[in-house]
This record gives structure tokens, C-alpha cells and sequence, in this order.
């Protein structure tokens, strides 16, 4: 029965470490997600952007119709690219309030 108690607090402990570990990587990366460069293709994958097409995404960057970056001849976004990309396809709703 003793093993039982240790093995639990061990799982706890455990579990408590991986938590915090999470946490800290959670945080460092949306410190650094300011920063970070997002290709057409990560784009579409992580669903950042209503575009189910990474040539879809860059014809519209060739187009010059998405904030983008032009980096040596590749197209890149960045946070603030995709923040004001959200912002620019908001629709306003009719209702007012109360």
C-alpha cells in the first residue's frame, strides 16, 4: 500500500511539473508570436487567415489585396499583417445596442 502513495504523489508531482513546463512555453511563444513569420503555407494550415489555398493566399499578395511582407522575393505575415487583415474583413452588424 505504501508503493501505491508514493507512485501517486510522483504522478502528481509529475503532472504539476509538465503544467508549468506548458505554461512557460505558452508564454514564450506568444511573446515572441509578434515577431514571428508565417509563410502562405502555414497560413492555411493554422487557419489564420479564411483561405483554404496557399496559391489562393498568394495570388491575392501578388494581387496586392492582403497586408503581407515581400521578403527577398517571399511572401511572409506577420502578426500585426494578420491582425489588420482581421480587421479589414470585419463586418459591422446592423443591430445597435440597447
Amino acid at each position: 500500500m505504501t508503493g501505491r502513495k508514493a507512485t501517486r504523489r510522483h504522478h502528481t508531482k509529475l503532472k504539476r511539473l509538465l503544467a508549468a513546463s506548458a505554461a512557460q512555453r505558452q508564454a514564450a511563444a506568444s511573446e515572441g508570436a509578434e515577431f514571428r513569420r508565417w509563410s502562405p503555407e502555414e497560413v492555411v494550415a493554422k487557419q489564420l487567415l479564411p483561405y483554404r489555398s496557399a496559391r489562393v493566399l498568394k495570388q491575392r499578395c501578388y494581387e496586392r489585396k492582403i497586408h503581407h511582407h515581400n521578403d527577398g522575393g517571399r511572401i511572409t505575415f506577420t502578426f500585426d499583417d494578420l491582425r489588420r487583415e482581421a480587421e479589414r474583413t470585419a463586418v459591422e452588424p446592423f443591430a445597435k445596442p440597447a
